[in-house]
């Protein structure tokens, strides 16, 4: 059997962007394992951080939180950028910091790509537009994850767009009330995230779809095929939080989460908490 050549990958995570819109908590080896999934080689690992230098000098806290946050993702394999915040004040007299790792990324990810083949980028933020297309016209295949306040037109301009809300084990599982027992991803018994794809609202149910695992083959969505990564979860209108409208289902832009229980025919979903959009959320995407 022919040994498959390994693909150069190339990650690129603008850190304050994806935890301030949702990805506070996210794990960065799963991220770097999602990146280099069909047997990926990480060739540039670079996350992008903000470090206020005035605060660390006098708050020890936050000087000894950060140095072990980022020894942590050098522990991972991750080259860390640091962008030292800068102060300013405004017309009004207020104080306001800066530390935009847009232009760092983008010049990095051209000059770099040269020696990658798929580009990574964990951010939500429209202004790498131009990035992606002048990614895919060196040939690079570009994929972005992030989780809220994802620019809609960078969702179309990439080769393909996860919500980080999917990616088994990205972010931690929501506590689930009177339970001791720690939740396995995918699992009968477990928890899982994912996407109503069809409900008959005549019948009063739909069935969830859900990555089961890190690997190749995400365009296989047929959970039919054994390659499939997918799992997919009878859904009955009885299991779904009272407040979610199901005349907006099915949609590909709530992702929800759930408990996965054997039945006689199959996984079914029950718990249906919605996680994306917040319930607060008045708009799912910014433009």
């Amino acid at each position: 059997m022919t040994k498959q050549k390994a693909q150069r990958v190339g990650l690129y995570i603008d850190v304050a962007n994806i935890t301030r819109n949702g990805g506070y908590g996210m794990r960065f080896d799963m991220l770097r394992d999602f990146a280099c999934r069909d047997w990926g080689e990480p060739v540039r690992l670079n996350a992008y951080v903000a470090y206020d230098e005035d605060r660390a000098r006098t708050d020890h806290d936050y000087r000894d939180r950060t140095f072990n946050f980022h020894s942590t993702l050098r522990d991972f394999g991750y080259k860390v950028i640091e962008k030292v915040v800068a102060w300013y004040i405004d017309e009004a007299g207020n104080r306001f910091g800066k530390a935009n790792a847009d232009l760092d990324m983008a010049v990095d990810a051209l000059m770099q790509s040269e020696n990658l083949e798929k580009v990574v980028m964990a951010t939500g933020d429209g202004d790498f537009i131009q990035v992606v297309r002048a990614l895919q016209n060196k040939g690079c295949r570009v994929e972005a994850v992030a989780f809220q306040n994802v620019s809609s037109n960078l969702k179309r301009e990439v080769d393909l767009f996860m919500s980080g809300y999917l990616i088994p084990h990205l972010l931690p599982m929501a506590i689930v009330e009177g339970s001791e027992t720690k939740k396995v991803w995918g699992e009968p018994g477990g928890r899982a995230r994912g996407i109503c794809y069809t409900f008959n609202r005549s019948k009063n149910f739909g069935f969830m779809r859900f990555l089961k695992r890190i690997g190749p083959g995400l365009w296989i969505t047929d959970t039919r095929v054994p390659e499939s990564p997918y799992g997919t979860a009878f859904a009955h209108d009885s299991s779904f939080e009272p407040f979610i409208d199901r005349n907006q289902l099915p949609s590909r832009d709530m992702i929800f989460e759930f408990d996965l229980t054997q039945g006689e025919k199959g996984l079914q979903a029950t718990n249906i908490s919605r996680v994306y959009p917040p319930r607060s959320s008045t708009t799912q995407e910014s433009a």
